[in-house]
């Protein structure tokens, strides 16, 4: 493989490696979240208005920020009636064609979520809500995060193909 696209995928790999240990800790703060306002509710008798609907954002933060660091690690759920007995090169082969489907997936929804994303800035989108919250904060994490699973697609897109030919990158 060429020297920029064993880079690339070295870089787009560690960067979601990054990414999605991070993540992994939002578990915890949309817990301690819903924790407080469970306590607070018991104990004072009022809950956080706010709690369930940043417990929302946060774990929608979770998965998006995530999903990269999932294909990553390739865990994401698949049907395997023959690939399992398939040899390397021919499960390259399948997943490098299926992942244009979800390339193609992909770069339609970071479409929509950059112009979903620039009209909450715009306009200063707000949820309909008692709390009332700005959007544009989790629409950037969504978009970055479909930007990142992106990345991460054609990373996989490249080492499948290095397998193809043979030489997977290590």
């Amino acid at each position: 493989m060429p020297a920029i696209a064993v880079a690339f995928v070295r870089y787009v790999d560690a960067v979601n490696r990054w990414v999605g240990r991070f993540a992994m800790h939002l578990f915890f703060v949309m817990g301690g979240i819903l924790l407080a306002s469970t306590a607070s509710r018991i104990i004072l008798g009022t809950p956080f208005n706010w709690a369930l609907e940043m417990s929302q954002f946060i774990l929608s933060a979770y998965y998006l920020l995530g999903g990269a660091y999932t294909l990553q690690l390739n865990q994401h759920v698949r049907m395997d009636l023959f690939y399992g007995r398939l040899n390397a090169r021919k499960q390259a082969t399948i997943d490098a064609f299926t992942i244009l489907f979800v390339i193609f997936y992909l770069v339609i929804l970071f479409g929509g979520g950059l112009s979903s994303t620039e009209y909450a800035i715009k306009y200063g989108q707000k949820n309909y809500t008692a709390w009332g919250p700005p959007l544009w904060p989790i629409k950037v994490i969504m978009t970055t995060g479909i930007f990142l699973m992106l990345l991460q697609t054609i990373s996989s897109l490249i080492k499948d193909i290095a397998i193809m030919r043979g030489k997977p990158i290590a």
